[in-house]
């Protein structure tokens, strides 16, 4: 019956018994669910029946049947429309199969059901070449079509000419593929539709970093054909990845060759980033409607209450109208004043659509679903109502959906003045005469729960709505996402460990320190391998010489995915961690950094696990790791393994055989059909003659090596044979990786020298140097060989997703990253011309800078308060100058260790927190600063690194470690936090404010920020204003002058909001404000001008501030203000 019509006792007592029970048991469900008044239920569901085959399958496609947007559309079908059409004759089909005699309506409702899934399919088969193409390199010209022809499944418009790249698309396809198929339908046929599904599930696993065009197929709300990060997209991922895990596309009967796989590291990955945005949509939509989607039905993407409760109530409160739901603010589509000539918007178009954006009935639906999953009454019954007065009816009484409700040309003014004050008129596409389908199919939904004919647990047979504690447990011998209530903590959760010796020596030598391990030999039949050797094997699943498909692409096996025990072909076999991989990049070689790594990956692994059995973490201990200083530090930490817990994390250490009964299993079934030899090297055991060493006063130690620095910058003006002669008389590594450098750049890796290639001298020098951890050397040669940090593309993501901006390279030459890069692009991205030219080493450590950042910022967000764009170059120039002007260090930042370098980022991002305690401790001790704001005649308390910071690295450079007194001046934190281009809270907000009063906008370093189109295209929350900003404020080359900048912007925004009346007439020049107010403080200390604002910058921010702003009311007052200055209304500045 329609949702909007009256109720009867009857309806009334059925849909009380249904919400009753939503938290009931399956076995109480099957007793609540039967049928007690049957003659009346088949009435019911005939009822449906009838509106199904007149608005529905009256408009399947007799071919394919697939369907298309609306009835009067004969030519294109739409894939998105298509799958709630589907959804929606299979809720029927579910409902007619709770009664005994259905005179075989049950059966072509699924039989239609299937028919359009399989149509679907098809057309997507046919375009295997651009899925194979799209798993590589994420191009929007290779996503699949979400348009087809409806009868022929042709393709029927261009990528160029429509944004078919929406992820959510495929997702929702495949979520709703599994609920189907787990309801007993027979959907998948062949082997090769199971290879395609699972490269399906390839095509949606890196939706994390895939900008797309979004529900709404348009992309940015601007709406210029940019692609954009969607959190509904990638929330629609997540739970796609997690619902066809371990499914089998041939259902029961299926066999072990026709299950999906999934990365579980993509699927985290997903997940993360999907909460990071949350609960934006977007950098252009705060909020977006199509969320309610994502964490509501049909994918139930989160069940963090808190990120739920407050993404919902966002979208409530700002998008919900009388007539339905807007999409996002400014959306500008079915409006009157819409070009629909146009594919494109105007540059600041979008404001002419605010306060009239169309509201859509659908999401009152999508309400009412909501309610009847949360068991919600009162919910439901409120959004029915309203729903009620928008429905119309057809010439048989059906009920009809509009699409989409708008403001009449004649009534926009009145609507912008008043929000909410005039009426709307209805589509034309969602009237009888022409059905909006993906309305009328959620309307069929809907109407069925409320009627009590359809059960939540009916509808989501796979129970997404729960979390996964909460979900019947799998059977079988495949991974499921089925963690435990409060795992999400690591509460309960107990990571297991287990320690390998690279050698019986190695064992023994461990032995004595009270550490059991075992050696590979000792695990037998179990086979330890290196993480690439698995990715081996998964390059096997998906693929088809048929389709042209190639299986998993080449990416790496992950922490989540090492903590598996696999079964292959008859043997057991773990991995270890990429963390142990010895990687041609130097991070490697560090062992203060492993063991960070180390203590992060088993507290990534215990927070992150959601599948069925406990994780495994192999920890693999090398020889070559006795030999390290840092050595004993690691025997500290595995010590501390066998006392049951590290950092607060259980963990359980034990033999790998006695660990394996709790383990998670994986068994890769679908190598046993393949009759495929691998050539699989498993990590061998060292062999030596004797046990050898007996402790570590017997292992022969690394040195500590140090040389005196020289430059050999001159030598890239002399002749080669000079270069090579001077080569060969040089002893340091560093004198010979400058003169090698400048070989291998002029004559190219094969050059020849005394026999040797300039690329093989480059190679041993490096090996020579890693042993000796001379880390200058290292890290020069390693950018010489042009080498990359292996998996970085995931961390400049992580960055990215958390709404800040990466900058790579120096001055005019840095390159912004706004969006996902690919691995393919990171080489040219570090190792461009103008990086290498500044200097070479900056390829590595801007990489270096890179990985850390996306680390830190995971898992602690607060360093990177009030800093939009992370550029990573200036980030180093802050590292500098505190290594050099703060701790007055002679070390430079590319000769410290990584773990150090490391420390000292942090050390630098957290220059708020530790120099807002120096101020306090200060205060405490009566040092105030002078008149002038100087700090000559301080002393500053003694300053220590950070508690927090600990993990970060294990020890600081000598000079770090020795200078733990730090004095910090104004001007030097202002150097520092101008290099991190950080700024204080509601800063953009304010800037915002300070436009909307200058009409003729704000100059900055010869550059105008205009007020039009900046606040007419973009809002003053809005991300990509707040970037805006930050893209002006790049432009200032000195950091202590930009973090004076900033202070204005606030001494200005002070002023304004104290005085409203108050509007520039002239541009806002802040140059010349700075320049005024320096004068001033000059004058003030009777000094004669100067270029130099040393003594300015040295001032305190209360002094600074107070000449900022009689600046500015002097600027106002020569005439570039209203005359109502003039007249007598008091400035008021304090």
């Amino acid at each position: 019956m329609d949702p909007a019509s009256s109720d009867s006792p009857d309806d009334n007592q059925t849909r009380e018994r249904q919400r009753s029970a939503s938290g009931c048991t399956d076995t109480d469900a099957d007793v609540h669910l039967r049928v007690i008044c049957y003659d009346e239920t088949v009435r019911k569901l005939d009822h449906y029946y009838g509106i199904v085959k007149r608005q529905l399958l009256q408009n399947q496609s007799i071919s394919l049947g697939i369907f298309p947007s609306t009835s009067q559309d004969h030519r294109v079908g739409d894939v998105r429309t298509s799958i709630y059409c589907a959804a929606s004759i299979w809720s029927l089909f579910q409902a007619y199969r709770r009664i005994d005699d259905d005179r075989g309506k049950a059966y072509e409702l699924g039989q239609s059901c299937v028919k359009c899934m399989r149509g679907i399919l098809t057309c997507w088969m046919r375009q295997c070449e651009h899925v194979e193409s799209f798993k590589k390199g994420q191009n929007p010209k290779f996503a699949l079509h979400a348009k087809f022809h409806l009868l022929t499944g042709e393709e029927v418009i261009s990528s160029e000419e429509y944004g078919h790249l929406q992820i959510d698309i495929v997702s929702l396809y495949l979520l709703f593929l599994v609920q189907m198929i787990t309801s007993g339908l027979q959907i998948i046929y062949t082997m090769d539709e199971v290879t395609f599904v699972q490269n399906l599930v390839y095509y949606v696993e890196r939706a994390y970093r895939t900008p797309d065009f979004g529900m709404w197929e348009r992309g940015s709300k601007y709406n210029n054909g940019t692609p954009e990060l969607h959190a509904s997209s990638i929330g629609l991922a997540k739970a796609a990845l997690e619902a066809i895990n371990g499914c089998n596309l041939f259902g029961e009967k299926g066999a072990s060759w026709s299950v999906i796989f999934v990365d579980i590291d993509a699927h985290n990955r997903n997940r993360s980033i999907f909460e990071t945005l949350l609960p934006r949509e977007s950098s252009s939509k705060n909020v977006d409607v199509s969320l309610l989607c994502a964490i509501s039905f049909p994918a139930f993407a989160t069940h963090d209450q808190m990120l739920y409760s407050k993404t919902r109530n966002q979208i409530v409160s700002l998008l919900e109208g009388k007539h339905g739901f807007k999409r996002f603010h400014r959306d500008g589509y079915g409006t009157v004043l819409e070009d629909n000539k146009r594919r494109y918007y105007h540059i600041a178009e979008t404001k002419v659509f605010e306060k009239i954006e169309c509201e859509w009935p659908l999401f009152f639906l999508f309400m009412i679903i909501e309610g009847m999953f949360k068991g919600n009454e009162e919910q439901v019954e409120q959004y029915k109502n309203k729903l009620k007065p928008l429905v119309k009816r057809d010439k048989w009484g059906d009920p009809v959906v509009p699409k989409y409700y708008y403001v009449h040309r004649d009534q926009v003014n009145l609507e912008r003045s008043e929000p909410g004050s005039q009426g709307r008129q209805p589509s034309s596409e969602g009237n009888p005469r022409n059905l909006f389908l993906w309305g009328q199919s959620v309307w069929i939904i809907a109407s069925l729960l409320m009627d009590g004919l359809l059960h939540i647990n009916e509808l989501d047979i796979i129970r997404r709505h729960l979390p996964s504690y909460n979900r019947p447990r799998k059977g079988g011998r495949y991974s499921a996402f089925q963690s435990k209530k409060n795992r999400g903590t690591a509460s309960d959760l107990v990571v297991q460990v287990v320690l390998i010796a690279e050698s019986m020596r190695l064992q023994a030598m461990m032995a004595t320190y009270g550490i059991q391990t075992q050696t590979p030999h000792e695990v037998e039949p179990v086979q330890i391998w290196p993480p690439r050797e698995l990715v081996k094997v998964y390059q096997n699943l998906g693929v088809s010489e048929k389709l042209g498909l190639q299986g998993r692409p080449t990416r790496p096996i992950g922490a989540l995915g090492t903590s598996k025990i696999y079964r292959v072909c008859g043997q057991t076999v773990l991995c270890y961690p990429l963390v142990f991989e010895v990687s041609d990049f130097y991070l490697s070689h560090d062992m203060a950094l492993l063991i960070d790594d180390i203590k992060s990956e088993l507290h990534f692994v215990g927070k992150y696990w959601r599948l069925s059995g406990r994780p495994t973490v192999c920890v693999l201990i090398r020889e070559e790791h006795m030999r390290d200083i840092h050595f004993r530090e690691l025997l500290d930490l595995l010590a501390q393994l066998k006392t049951g817990y590290c950092d607060g994390l259980k963990v359980r250490t034990g033999r790998l055989q006695n660990l394996i009964s709790s383990s998670c299993i994986e068994h890769l079934d679908f190598m046993s059909a393949l009759d495929i030899d691998l050539d699989i090297k498993p990590f061998e055991q060292l062999q030596h003659a004797s046990i050898g060493y007996q402790s570590l006063t017997d292992v022969p130690r690394a040195i500590t090596y140090s040389e005196d620095s020289m430059s050999f910058k001159d030598m890239e003006l002399q002749p080669t044979h000079e270069v090579i002669n001077v080569l060969r008389s040089v002893s340091t590594l560093h004198g010979q990786t400058q003169l090698l450098g400048i070989l291998l750049r002029r004559e190219g890796p094969d050059f020849q020298i005394d026999g040797h290639p300039v690329g093989e001298r480059v190679l041993a020098l490096l090996s020579q140097a890693s042993s000796l951890r001379y880390w200058r050397t290292v890290r020069e040669c390693t950018a010489l060989l042009s080498k990359e940090v292996e998996s970085i593309s995931p961390y400049i993501t992580t960055v990215l997703v958390s709404g800040k901006q990466l900058t790579v390279g120096y001055g005019k030459d840095e390159v912004l990253l706004d969006r996902p890069v690919q691995p393919g692009g990171i080489h040219d991205l570090f190792y461009n011309a103008s990086l290498q030219t500044h200097n070479v080493v900056q390829a590595v450590l801007q990489q270096e800078v890179v990985l850390y950042c996306g680390k830190l910022i995971a898992t602690h967000t607060h360093l990177f308060n009030g800093i939009l764009n992370i550029r990573v170059g200036w980030v180093i120039k802050a590292m500098t100058y505190y290594l050099h002007d703060v701790c007055h260090s002679k070390e430079t930042v590319e000769g410290l260790a990584p773990s150090e370098v490391r420390r000292l980022l942090v050390k630098v991002l957290s220059l708020d927190e530790w120099a807002q305690q120096e101020k306090q401790a200060k205060m405490s001790c009566g040092c105030l600063w002078g008149s002038e704001g100087l700090r000559g005649q301080c002393q500053s308390p003694t300053q220590r690194f950070p508690n927090n910071q600990a993990k970060w690295g294990s020890s600081m450079t000598t000079a770090l470690h020795r200078r733990r007194e730090v004095r910090l001046t104004p001007q030097q934190i202002r150097v520092i936090d101008g290099c991190l281009g950080r700024t204080p809270k509601r800063f953009y907000e304010k800037v915002f404010n300070i436009l909307r009063k200058t009409p003729l906008g704000v100059r900055l370093c010869d550059q105008l920020l205009p007020q039009h189109p900046t606040i007419s295209e973009m809002s003053s929350g809005e991300l990509n204003f707040a970037l805006t900003v930050q893209s002006l404020l790049n432009h200032i080359q000195h950091p202590e002058y930009r973090q004076i900048v900033v202070e204005l912007f606030s001494v200005v925004a002070t002023i304004l909001e104290r005085n409203p009346e108050l509007k520039f007439l002239h541009v806002l020049n802040l140059d010349q404000i700075f320049k005024d107010a320096f004068k001033m403080f000059l004058k003030d200390h009777g000094r004669e001008w100067t270029d130099d604002a040393s003594t300015f910058y040295n001032a305190s921010h209360v002094v600074v501030s107070s000449y900022l702003a009689r600046a500015v009311v002097n600027f106002m007052l020569t005439g570039d203000m209203r005359s109502e200055i003039e007249e007598g209304l008091t400035c008021k500045v304090s």
